[in-house]
C-alpha cells in the first residue's frame, strides 16, 4: 500500500467536498440571481416578478402548479401586493389563471405561450451553454450531479419550513 494513501483522511475529503458543494451552490444562487436581474431588467420587470416567474416555472417543473395564494405565502409578501403582482404579469402576456382540472374552484398560475418565448429566447442561449458545458461529461456523473442537486434542495426546503415566518412550520 502507497504511504501517501494510507495517511488520507477519508473524513476530511467528505467535509472539504460538502464545504465544496455548499460554496458551488452559493455560487450557483448568486449567478442565477443576477442573470435573473438581466433577464427582468431587458423585459421591464420588477426583481419580485422575475421572483414569481420562476416559483411558477419551477412548480409547473414539478407538476404542482401554484395558485396566488400559494405564490404569496412562497414569495413571503401580503394577497394584495401578489394580485398587484400577478395582474401586472398577465397585462404584460408573461401569466395567465387557468382552473385547476382536478377541483374547478382551484385556480392557478401558468405562463402563456408568449411568456414562454420570451423565457426561452433569453435562456435558449443558456440552455445551448450549458448543454455543451456537459457534454463531455459521461451520464453517471451527471446522475450524481442530479442526486447531489435534489439532495441539496430537499435541505433547503426542509429548512425554510422550518421558519414560522415562512408559512409551512408544523405548529
Amino acid at each position: 500500500m502507497d504511504d501517501d494513501a494510507a495517511d488520507i483522511d477519508p473524513a476530511a475529503d467528505r467535509t472539504e467536498l460538502e464545504v465544496d458543494i455548499a460554496r458551488d451552490v452559493r455560487a450557483l444562487t448568486a449567478i442565477s440571481e443576477q442573470i435573473g436581474h438581466v433577464f427582468a431588467r431587458s423585459n421591464d420587470l420588477r426583481p419580485n416578478d422575475f421572483r414569481a416567474l420562476m416559483h411558477v416555472a419551477t412548480a409547473d417543473a414539478e407538476g404542482s402548479p401554484v395558485s396566488a395564494g400559494q405564490l404569496s405565502k412562497v414569495m413571503g409578501v401580503s394577497a394584495p401586493a401578489v394580485t398587484y403582482l400577478v395582474e401586472r404579469m398577465i397585462e404584460s402576456g408573461h401569466l395567465d389563471r387557468v382552473s385547476d382540472p382536478a377541483d374547478r374552484r382551484r385556480v392557478n398560475l401558468t405562463y402563456t405561450d408568449q411568456g414562454m418565448a420570451v423565457a426561452a429566447g433569453f435562456f435558449g442561449p443558456l440552455g445551448s451553454r450549458t448543454r455543451a458545458a456537459l457534454s463531455d461529461l459521461p451520464d453517471t456523473d451527471l446522475a450524481a450531479a442530479h442526486r447531489v442537486l435534489v439532495s441539496v434542495t430537499t435541505a433547503l426546503r426542509e429548512f425554510y419550513a422550518e421558519f414560522p415566518a415562512s408559512g409551512h412550520a408544523a405548529e
